[in-house]
């Protein structure tokens, strides 16, 4: 059977969305930034991210304003906004698999093996998602970044003996 190309992956413009979530964050409140230095920032296409901007301003996670003092800011409710508030505000309701969306009927529900693994795996990604907020994300990103680029939880568990352990920090890296 070929590949169809097709993956289980976020879109673009949600992508989008949580860089400038981020980077909007680092700034200091009240701060507004223009569309062109968005774009810089967070690697974007002005005309696509203008789109993913007003929805962000929908969802009233950012506020824009025209004139010589304009641009885009966050507010309160994007600072707090998690992961997942800011996807579903791109792209609505997150499901793994059609089975999951809310309403939907699925006549195979009762009897498929496979039912349990799907909400078992979507709950987990919420939780992930819903416990990822801006605030905390835009905190890392302004830190100094781990040499490999990529935060990795650190392992818990009793206190290291090791002078190296006892340097490390709440966050490392892979």
């Amino acid at each position: 059977m070929a590949r169809s190309g097709s993956s289980m992956q976020l879109t673009r413009a949600a992508d989008y969305a949580v860089r400038v979530m981020i980077h909007l964050a680092t700034l200091p409140a009240g701060e507004r930034t223009l569309l062109p230095t968005l774009a810089k920032a967070t690697a974007s296409p002005e005309s696509f991210l203008s789109k993913v901007l007003q929805s962000l301003c929908r969802a009233k996670f950012i506020a824009s304003r025209r004139g010589q003092t304009g641009g885009f800011e966050i507010l309160p409710a994007g600072r707090e906004a998690t992961m997942r508030a800011v996807i579903e505000a791109i792209d609505g309701p997150i499901r793994l698999n059609v089975c999951l969306m809310s309403g939907a009927s699925c006549s195979r529900k009762l009897h498929c093996s496979a039912h349990p693994v799907w909400t078992s795996a979507q709950d987990a990604m919420m939780a992930v998602l819903d416990a990822s907020n801006i605030s905390t994300l835009a905190i890392q990103a302004a830190g100094p970044r781990p040499p490999s680029g990529k935060w990795v939880a650190a392992p818990s568990g009793p206190p290291a003996k090791t002078k190296k352990a006892r340097r490390s920090k709440q966050l490392t890296t892979i």
